[in-house]
């Protein structure tokens, strides 16, 4: 009875004595496994960036043919533009040379003519730029004044801008030039349609946009008409912008000018050697 006792004894520490060993072969084990995962995935990672580079590689390789085709395609097209390009510039060279042509001969018949007539030309001009300081708008008169310091500026001098004639020099004093401007209801303007070189006078009536008077009767003028200066009486020379027709009826013709006028802030005084001219007329006249 004791043998017994004393061998379920001995076998019950042998059954302890194992389920600790297992335990620690289990835990071995896990490491073990853990280790081996690890060491798995780094060789996976590894294998499929290689494979990765591989086919990098091989689709970098496969793509050439079609870059070279997309950058031929390219050429071809930039190519054809070109041609395109090339034929309107050869074109627009052409016209430009047929133009040129027809100058050459325009001069030398321009040069034959004035040596056939004796035309004395018209002399260079000079012109003085001054800034408005002051306005004078009413019911009777439209007229600017300018500083011109001590600028050789005369009475019947030509006043422009930009887009076209402004009036004339009335008075001088001190260092400012009285401006008429062309609405003054003094202003009377030599002045011609464009197209058509019908003659008149623009008068002006006080308001922003002056009058076309004396024109014949059976002149063709048309809204959208440009005028410019004529060149009669030897106060404006030719060829001046002056405005354009907005308005025609039987009983007026109204003329905007190119120039803003309400808004004058500087202004060119051109010399074209005509203020002996206007003095002349006023003491003939008075």
């Amino acid at each position: 009875m004791k043998r017994r006792r004393s061998l379920f004894l001995h076998l019950n520490q042998l059954k302890l004595l194992a389920k600790k060993f297992a335990l620690v072969i289990l835990f071995l084990a896990a490491i073990i496994l853990m280790l081996l995962n690890k060491n798995h995935s780094l060789v996976l990672e590894r294998t499929s960036g290689s494979a990765t580079g591989a086919a990098a590689a091989v689709v970098e390789v496969l793509v050439i043919p079609a870059k070279i085709l997309a950058r031929g395609y390219d050429y071809l097209a930039e190519l054809k533009e070109i041609k395109k390009d090339n034929k309107i510039l050869q074109e627009e060279n052409r016209k430009l040379r047929v133009l040129q042509d027809k100058y050459k001969a325009l001069e030398v018949e321009n040069r034959l003519l004035s040596e056939l007539l004796n035309y004395v030309p018209l002399p260079e001009v000079g012109f003085v730029s001054a800034r408005v300081v002051a306005e004078e708008s009413n019911a009777f008169a439209h007229a600017v004044l300018a500083y011109v310091a001590d600028a050789n500026v005369a009475k019947g001098d030509i006043v422009i801008a930009d887009s076209g004639v402004v009036g004339r020099v009335d008075k001088i004093a001190d260092k400012y030039a009285k401006i008429i401007l062309i609405t003054d209801i003094n202003s009377k303007i030599p002045v011609m349609i464009e197209k058509t070189r019908v003659r008149g006078i623009l008068t002006g009536d006080n308001t922003p946009m002056p009058k076309l008077i004396f024109v014949p009767l059976d002149a063709e003028i048309n809204v959208g008409d440009r005028v410019v200066t004529s060149g009669v009486s030897g106060v404006f020379p030719a060829g001046l912008p002056v405005g354009q027709v907005v308005a025609v009826s039987k009983n007026e013709i109204k003329v905007k000018p190119f120039v803003a006028l309400e808004q004058l802030e500087y202004v060119r005084i051109v010399k074209y050697g005509l203020d002996g001219l206007i003095q002349t007329q006023e003491s003939d006249t008075k």
